[in-house]
């Protein structure tokens, strides 16, 4: 399940050559002017302008308020506003929503995701993510994992990996307890695979990527790479609340704990002792292949 070592740009060129595969790169973005263009600017400088491994550079701009999609732009990335994406479906929320959107946006056989909020980018994130696909016919997917510093320390998983991810696996899915790094927001796939699974559409959706995925395919489709250290933005409690509340609600209804709500809806309390009610979302988009425009635009056969 642990992907091969570094390979040379050279030897990843040769593989893609020999596979006929295209690859897109794309980053989910909302509020990351800081760090957006920096990553972009790598991606292609090194892997599109110097070495034309990947095809093309995509950023999907979910509702920003700065100028997280002008720094992307500028960079020369293709940007586009989720919500003008598929404009004749019901709206979505959330991460997972936007990288469901992505895959109808993007062009090329594999798709790579990356966090748009890393401080610490560089390109051997791409080319690690994508040395088991170009090189093993029989890896489909490919989660990074690393190790992440938080309060002066270089530690493991973040605060819900380990107070909620890992036990969720642990106790439901224990197949799946190898994964270093369950919700790491750098992965990459065939979209023969990702277009025939549901997404999550909030932060659930990692975990039921993964969860799915090992379903469909079995668990030697899956690969994971070092990615070394990687630093990014930190968030506080009360956002990290409301993910945590995602990540259970998927691994309960995956293994079958039914939740009828559209939304779930996270119960805690202010300083005062006051009762806040802060909605999550929990919906999920069907898999994208039985979607007619995308069918249509890849040439699939529409699902009964």
């Amino acid at each position: 399940m642990t992907g091969p070592s570094d390979l040379g740009v050279d030897v990843l060129l040769e593989a893609k050559s020999g596979s006929g595969a295209t690859i897109s790169v794309c980053l989910p973005a909302r509020n990351e002017e800081a760090t957006v263009g920096q990553i972009v600017a790598s991606v292609r400088r090194n892997l599109v302008e110097h070495a034309p491994l990947v095809d093309e550079v995509v950023v999907m701009d979910d509702g920003s308020t700065d100028a997280t999609a002008e720094a992307a732009s500028w960079e020369g990335a293709r940007v586009l506003a989720v919500d003008d994406v598929l404009p004749d479906l019901p709206r979505g929320s959330g991460k997972g929503n936007a990288l469901w959107m992505s895959l109808y946006v993007c062009d090329g056989d594999i798709v790579c995701w990356l966090d748009a909020d890393v401080r610490n980018f560089g390109p051997h994130f791409v080319t690690r993510l994508l040395t088991p696909l170009l090189t093993d016919p029989a890896v489909g997917f490919v989660k990074g994992h690393y190790r992440r510093p938080l309060y002066g320390e270089v530690t493991g998983g973040g605060r819900v990996t380990e107070l909620m991810a890992r036990p969720v696996i642990s106790a439901l899915f224990p197949h799946l307890a190898g994964f270093v790094q369950p919700l790491a927001g750098e992965y990459a796939g065939r979209r023969t695979l990702l277009e025939t699974v549901p997404f999550v559409e909030g932060w659930g959706v990692e975990i039921g990527l993964l969860i799915d995925l090992v379903a469909n395919y079995g668990i030697d489709a899956l690969a994971q790479v070092d990615l070394d250290v990687r630093e990014h933005r930190n968030r506080t409690l009360d956002d990290l609340g409301p993910q945590a509340m995602a990540i259970l609600v998927t691994g309960l209804r995956r293994a079958g704990v039914p939740v009828d709500r559209r939304l779930a809806e996270l119960v805690r309390y202010d300083e005062a002792q006051h009762p806040e009610r802060v909605a999550v979302e929990i919906r999920e988009r069907p898999p994208i292949v039985t979607i007619p425009a995308y069918a249509a635009k890849f040439g699939r056969e529409r699902s009964a």
